[in-house]
């Protein structure tokens, strides 16, 4: 892993084309044009954005097929997640991003890592293989409970890579919430952790999870990344090492050229108002989507540092923390614990370190950050800031009007 002090202080950010910049910017009338556009023609506006912000494999031959209820999109292309993620921004002209930082991640205890785009795709690339080599096929569901650490989205593009659709569940879920998931997505693997840090102490994933394999015995194997050194339980031909299945994996893994409406993940309502339901998303729809809406909505440029607060166990996370920003080539913020672990200030200590551009959080949060007090926010150099977002449910003027004088300046 590059070492992250020289990484940021090198400001290894490359100069790409002229050609690149000039698309790359969405300016007043553009954004006009294209919101006209928009609503005249909405397949047509999807299919110039699938063009313009997706790589694609094969061509689609329909835009949209509606059927009511059911959506169809890009009829018959093909394209890949991980591909758009990570192998784009390593060939042609965006082969300077190799050495870019993708992930900038910060542990709950202090320790950090920098996965640039290049490391990145090698250790995706190798899991993929781990994966295979575990028996999973494409169509196969893998389910991931496990802490904000890289290997979590080290083990998402994975999936993407060779078709096996994913399902994220929150780390702070039961036994009982995780083995109903995966017995209503059929999983074959889990992938977890030992435990991971919350408020200063380790939360035991591994043991949640071999309770909740008690009642869900179509799971053959489990992967553990080895995060807090606590000990775990144990089944053997079962359970394996993350670092030992990787340690000989090969980082030779062509991306799967899947079907526009293939799979590409199911992520779980809370249940907190019944049975939680699955909402199944796929690949080319949601890819042109979030690819799209990351870059225009937040004006995303390739300078950017972005953060999202949100866990990757919700869907924010999925698009906004990972799959969006990473299909624009920008840096993206993953942060493991809690906002005041050790101190209040914990999140604007984080984006004066890493020079945070961009910052979008959950309106429950700032309302938080409000009883904390403005001096927790003051002590910290926040220059870095161009744009503020929110995110989850509808914000209220005085937290909005806080968040824009005390955190944007």
């Amino acid at each position: 892993m590059a070492d992250i002090e020289s990484l940021l202080k090198e400001k290894r950010v490359f100069k790409p084309s002229a050609e690149f910049a000039k698309r790359a910017v969405w300016n007043p009338r553009t954004a006009a044009a294209m919101r006209k556009l928009g609503q005249r023609d909405p397949a047509g506006f999807w299919a110039r954005m699938a063009k313009e912000h997706v790589s694609w494999f094969k061509p689609w031959r329909k835009t949209l097929e509606w059927k009511p209820p059911v959506a169809r999109w890009f009829v018959g292309g093909q394209t890949n997640v991980s591909y758009n993620c990570l192998d784009r921004h390593l060939e042609g002209e965006h082969a300077w991003r190799r050495n870019k930082a993708a992930i900038l991640w910060e542990g709950e205890p202090g320790d950090s890592r920098v996965l640039t785009y290049g490391e990145l795709h090698r250790e995706v690339c190798r899991f993929a293989n781990v994966l295979e080599d575990l028996g999973v096929k494409k169509g196969d569901r893998v389910a991931l409970y496990m802490p904000m650490i890289p290997e979590l989205a080290i083990a998402m593009l994975a999936c993407t890579r060779i078709g096996a659709p994913h399902t994220v569940v929150f780390g702070g879920f039961s036994a009982e919430a995780l083995r109903d998931r995966i017995l209503d997505v059929g999983a074959s693997v889990v992938v977890t952790a030992d435990g991971g840090w919350r408020r200063g102490k380790a939360v035991p994933l591994k043991a949640a999870v071999d309770d909740a394999l008690a009642h869900a015995p179509a799971v053959k194997s489990v992967v553990v990344v080895r995060r807090t050194g606590e000990s775990v339980g144990w089944t053997q031909g079962r359970d394996h090492w993350w670092h030992a299945l990787m340690q000989h994996a090969s980082a030779d893994c062509p991306p799967a050229r899947l079907d526009a409406e293939h799979p590409l993940f199911v992520l779980y309502t809370s249940g907190s108002t019944g049975k939680p339901k699955g909402i199944l998303h796929t690949t080319g729809g949601y890819l042109v989507h979030v690819a799209t809406t990351s870059k225009v909505i937040f004006d995303l440029r390739e300078e950017d540092t972005f953060w999202c607060t949100a866990d990757l166990g919700w869907v924010t996370g999925h698009s906004y923390m990972l799959y969006g920003i990473l299909a624009n080539g920008a840096t993206s913020v993953m942060y493991e614990g809690a906002p005041n672990q050790p101190g209040p200030d914990r999140f604007w200590a984080i984006i004066e370190k890493y020079r945070v551009s961009v910052f979008y959080t959950a309106p429950t949060a700032i309302r938080t950050f409000i009883r904390w007090g403005d001096d927790q926010v003051e002590k910290h150099d926040l220059s870095s800031l161009r744009l503020l977002g929110t995110v989850g449910e509808p914000i209220n003027p005085e937290a909005w009007i806080w968040y824009h004088r005390v955190v944007g300046k």
